[in-house]
């Protein structure tokens, strides 16, 4: 990613903030709503800056929990998905089972982990991979689908077997529907993270202080540690977006690279054009 365009990238997105905090404040002033129903942005982060020792450990506890939950998840569902696009049986037998876990309610999960796990990191890693599994399997499955057959032929005439075949053509093609699924992933992890604080752990992250401030009526709390969860998520997306910059510059290339210009230069040092390099 080129300077400008990181820099054009951080503008818009703090004019966004700008944005969201000015409709914010327009709502409470338009609206005439009291500080009861929605505290002020100003009240919002003042309350952040008055508890943070407390609510920056909280953070941090419930970014692990997403964090680990998340690899989990990410590397389960990339699992299945190869498994299922290279053997049909596997396949016709798992994919059902995927699409019948998705039509479990998350919260619904949450008793049989604690029954079988107890109260612990375990319930909260299970919850929050299975929100990230599955649309990375689905847009996993898309991308070896969508590989082109005759890509695959072309290797095995040219002597690469099956492994190699999909070593060099296939899991390729994965690359973008992967990051398809992460970027989604990310931005539910975190509500795997706080569920599974309310349902099924022992431990206080942002999720049980959130409930803890509801209780009190301590609505700017309420505020600060939604606002904080917002921002985890938001991060977490950006992260894997820069990720995804980083891995696959060729997506963001206006011109194909030197060494690939290089390689369509006939020994005659003429390209497909017939000019001359």
């Amino acid at each position: 990613m080129s300077g400008r365009r990181l820099w054009r990238g951080l503008a818009a997105a703090a004019a966004a903030l700008a944005l969201a905090l000015a409709l914010w404040q327009g709502a409470i002033s338009v609206l005439a709503l009291p500080p009861y129903v929605l505290p002020s942005p100003a009240a919002t982060f003042a309350a952040i800056g008055a508890h943070w020792p407390r609510l920056s450990a909280l953070a941090l506890q419930t970014l692990a929990e997403t964090g680990w939950g998340y690899l989990l998840g990410a590397a389960i569902g990339f699992a299945l998905a190869v498994a299922m696009g290279q053997v049909r049986l596997v396949r016709e037998l798992l994919y059902p089972i995927l699409i019948t876990s998705q039509a479990v309610p998350i919260v619904a999960i949450a008793a049989p982990l604690v029954i079988v796990f107890g109260f612990g990191l375990v319930p909260k890693l299970i919850i929050v991979a299975w929100i990230v599994f599955f649309p990375v399997v689905v847009n996993v499955l898309d991308g070896l689908a969508a590989v082109d057959a005759d890509m695959v032929n072309l290797a095995r005439v040219m002597g690469a077997g099956a492994w190699r075949s999909f070593l060099v053509v296939r899991l390729p093609a994965t690359v973008s529907p992967l990051f398809s699924g992460l970027k989604i992933g990310a931005t539910y992890a975190v509500t795997g993270a706080v569920i599974g604080e309310w349902t099924a752990s022992s431990s206080v992250g942002l999720g049980t202080y959130l409930l803890t401030a509801n209780a009190r009526l301590d609505i700017a709390g309420v505020y600060a540690a939604t606002l904080l969860l917002t921002a985890i998520g938001i991060s977490s997306f950006v992260l894997v977006q820069a990720l995804e910059a980083l891995l696959t510059p060729w997506r963001h290339r206006a011109t194909a690279p030197r060494w690939w210009r290089g390689a369509e230069v006939g020994a005659d040092g003429r390209n497909e054009a017939g000019g001359r390099e």
